[in-house]
């Protein structure tokens, strides 16, 4: 008597999850590890906030004798606020890379880029909480803004946008760094280009060979355009070159995210 042989097992696809369910559960998995992780979120606020001092209190007597520099340097501190905090998104995501994690998203039924929404859209929330922080710790310490209801919406939504695209660029150095410890390092460069703008002094103060980096690097003209709105200076075309900056940076950023994300993590 022949044996019948086995039929053959069709393996049948698991359905991915419809509509942002991955990356609800994504955005809640980094707000959590945020929450955890409560040394990187006071830090990513003392150490602004211990800027704003030192600058205010050491050095704002001989930039400013008038006693006005805080008005001055708020729109710089609160833009490294914003890449103390998403420096940390770089160190998150390099972990999940080097850790093995992503090998286990990958067997389930969700898009490839939730990982990556996850982080960009907790550590967005993270910094906003804590540049409002310090814009109160400001407030304290004499910053009186001038701008008006319009002025501030539009200052928030400026700096929101500055957040998502420094953001998006740190999660894409995470995933090019091979260590925690790389993606660390190489943040920490991008954080010295506030200091290579107008944040802390005015660019025509600067030497000669360093005023033309000042004017045309990305971080003059959005703290130009803060500093505006919110203290109703001269804004002239600085909107749309903090705008398209950010659109540029934030673009590019996550095109090589999706790339590096898909390459890494062996989708296409």
């Amino acid at each position: 008597m022949t044996a019948l042989a086995p039929a053959a097992v069709t393996a049948v696809p698991r359905p991915r999850l419809r509509g942002f369910t991955a990356e609800a559960v994504f955005v809640r998995r980094s707000m959590t590890q945020s929450l955890r992780d409560g040394e990187s979120l006071s830090m990513s606020i003392m150490l602004p906030v211990m800027l704003m001092l030192l600058f205010t209190f050491v050095f704002g007597g001989a930039l400013d004798p008038d006693g006005s520099y805080v008005d001055y340097v708020v729109p710089g501190i609160i833009l490294l606020c914003a890449g103390f905090g998403a420096a940390t998104t770089a160190t998150y995501v390099a972990r999940d890379m080097s850790s093995g994690i992503i090998d286990r998203f990958r067997t389930m039924p969700l898009r490839a880029g939730a990982v990556l929404t996850g982080h960009v859209i907790s550590s967005l929330v993270r910094n906003l909480l804590a540049t409002a922080v310090v814009i109160g710790v400001a407030l304290l310490l004499g910053f009186s803004p001038t701008g008006g209801v319009a002025a501030w919406f539009g200052a928030t939504a400026l700096i929101a946008l500055y957040i998502l695209t420094i953001t998006y660029l740190f999660a894409a150095i995470g995933l090019a760094a091979g260590s925690p410890e790389a993606a660390s390092g190489y943040g920490f460069i991008l954080l010295f280009l506030p200091y290579l703008s107008s944040a802390f002094v005015p660019v025509d103060t600067m030497p000669t060979w360093l005023q033309w980096f000042a004017d045309n690097q990305p971080i003059t003209p959005i703290i130009e355009t803060i500093r505006g709105l919110l203290m109703g200076t001269e804004l002239g075309t600085e909107p749309l070159w903090a705008v398209g900056w950010c659109v540029l940076i934030l673009a590019a950023s996550a095109v090589w995210g999706a790339w590096l994300f898909g390459r890494k993590s062996g989708r296409r």
